[in-house]
This record gives C-alpha cells, structure tokens and sequence, in this order.
C-alpha cells in the first residue's frame, strides 16, 4: 500500500465489509489512519490475511463484524453480492446499532441504493452510496474519488472518515445520486477509451511514431487521463493490469437499464459495450478496458 499523509481525525470503530482489489487497500488505509477496524470477506482466508498486515480483526459473519461500528463501509461485486452482506439475519443492517451509517462503495445499480437506504431508515440506521472512481491505482494510493448519494447528516458524518482513502468525497444529492454520478462516469471512459484506441490504429497505419504523436498531444486538447495512462500501453499491447473488461460489462449493464428507464439516448456507449463484449468472446475478460484497440488492429 502505498504511503499517504492522512489529515488528522477522531479514531473511530469501523467495519469494512469486502476485501477485494479495492476493498483491501481502502480498508488498508482506514486502520493506517488511526481506526479501529473489523473486516468480513466471504472467503476467510482473505481477511485473516488483511489482519495479519493491517492488524484490527476478521468476523465470520457482516452481523458480526459490524458490532460497535459506528461507521461501515461496503465494497463488493454487484446489487446481488451488496444484498448479501447487508440484509438477513446474518446481514450488517441485522448487527448494526441505531444512528450507525453504512457507506457502500460498490458500483451497483441506484435502484438497490435507494432500497436499502429505504430499509436503514425503519431501521434507525443511515445507507450512503458511495461509488469510487480511480481503479485499483487510486485505492492504493488512497486517492479515489467517491460520489455520494443520501442524507447529508450522515454524509457529512462519515467523510472526514472516508477521506483516509480519498482525495474527493462529494455529497452529490439524494439516496441513489452516487450510483447515477458513477454511470455518467463509465459513459465517458467508453466513449474516451473508444476514440484512443481508434487515433492510435490510425495513428500506427499511417506510420506515425505514435509514443511520440501521444507526447505531444497530450500537451493540448485531446490531454486526459486515458491518453496518458493508457496511451503508450495501449501502443505496446499490453493489458494485464487495470479494470478489467468483465467489469466494465457490468457497469455499462447498469448504464444501460438506466437509460432504458430515464429515456436517454447513449448511442455510442450502446456500441461500445458491444465491443467490449466481442473482446469477452475473444477471451480478453480479465484484460484492461484499453483493450478495446485490439479489435482495431490489422
């Protein structure tokens, strides 16, 4: 993990439910801030794991390790996985004390967001979605970006405490809003991701020496954080690394049904989720989403 300078907070008892790419790290940092964390993950041996590194303690069950916790945090796979560790008798909502405020950073659907906001209030508890944007890189390097949905007292509560592992916490409205923000993200990576890897096939049939071509233009409009992370990785092949097509399927799935509901025309992010689709086919999966350039390639 690597090294952060954290702004001074109260120590504070939380849980962090989800241990994968990006819940370890972010986890990772609540305890290197100062907080007393539990962690749960459905496979064991991955918290124990995190102990072992972090210090603080594992649960068997979300009910469990959110005993106490004045703030929990989520970071799972999709509207199934969140359910899962939040509702049931085993479930964090099932073990969490009146007032408590649960964060999820999963990239899920604002319908499940709203749901279980709906449940905490009967419950006396507060529901922030939370979704991240930064990639394994930003969880790492404690840098994300969290867009929020939900009460802003509980928001206002939990984000000197999230900020461990971010650089920007935004209450961006009501329960739901979070999730919606992080859709109109994904619709602008696809579309950025699309029109790199097209200027750089076209760059490399022209002959052009395209590290060079991608130096000099992100010194000007087309700059963005693609072209400058992805740009000469992308001209190399290489994409064992980054958020994995598989991933972005299920957020463009997300996007998608959104827009089916709302009415907006996404034409172009309709087209590129059908790219992405083609490189699952192609077995590229587990590659980074800068692989859409594969497709194009002679």
């Amino acid at each position: 993990m690597a090294s952060k300078t954290y702004e001074p907070t109260p120590a504070r008892k939380v849980a962090f439910l989800g241990l994968g790419v990006m819940g370890a790290p972010m986890a990772g940092h609540l305890a290197a801030a100062g907080h007393t964390v539990t962690v749960y993950n459905r496979t064991a041996a991955k918290a124990e794991a995190w102990v072992a590194r972090h210090g603080g303690a594992a649960a068997a069950t979300p009910r469990e390790a959110v005993a106490g916790a004045e703030f929990v945090f989520s970071c799972v796979g999709n509207d199934a996985d969140l359910r899962a560790v939040v509702l049931g008798d085993d479930g964090a909502f099932a073990g969490m004390a009146r007032g408590a405020v649960l964060v999820d950073h999963t990239t899920a659907s604002a319908d499940v967001a709203r749901e279980l906001h709906s449940k905490a209030v009967l419950r006396g508890l507060h529901f922030v979605d939370g979704p991240v944007s930064g990639g394994e890189a930003g969880a790492i390097n404690g840098a994300l970006t969290v867009m929020c949905g939900g009460d802003a007292a509980p928001f206002d509560a939990m984000k000197p405490v999230a900020m461990a592992f971010a650089r920007a916490v935004t209450r961006l409205g009501e329960s739901g809003a979070g999730q919606l923000a992080k859709m109109v993200n994904q619709v602008c990576i696809a579309g950025m991701v699309q029109g790199l890897a097209e200027a750089i096939a076209f760059g490399e049939s022209a002959g052009l020496d395209m590290p060079a071509v991608l130096d000099v233009i992100a010194k000007g409009a087309a700059q963005s954080w693609q072209l400058e992370n992805r740009g000469k990785t992308m001209v190399e092949g290489r994409f064992d690394f980054g958020f994995a097509v598989d991933w972005m399927r299920k957020d463009l799935g997300l996007v998608l049904d959104e827009a089916r509901r709302n009415g907006a025309r996404l034409p172009v992010t309709a087209l590129v989720d059908q790219f992405y689709a083609d490189l699952q086919q192609r077995g590229g999966g587990r590659w980074d989403t800068s692989s859409l350039i594969q497709r194009l390639r002679k």
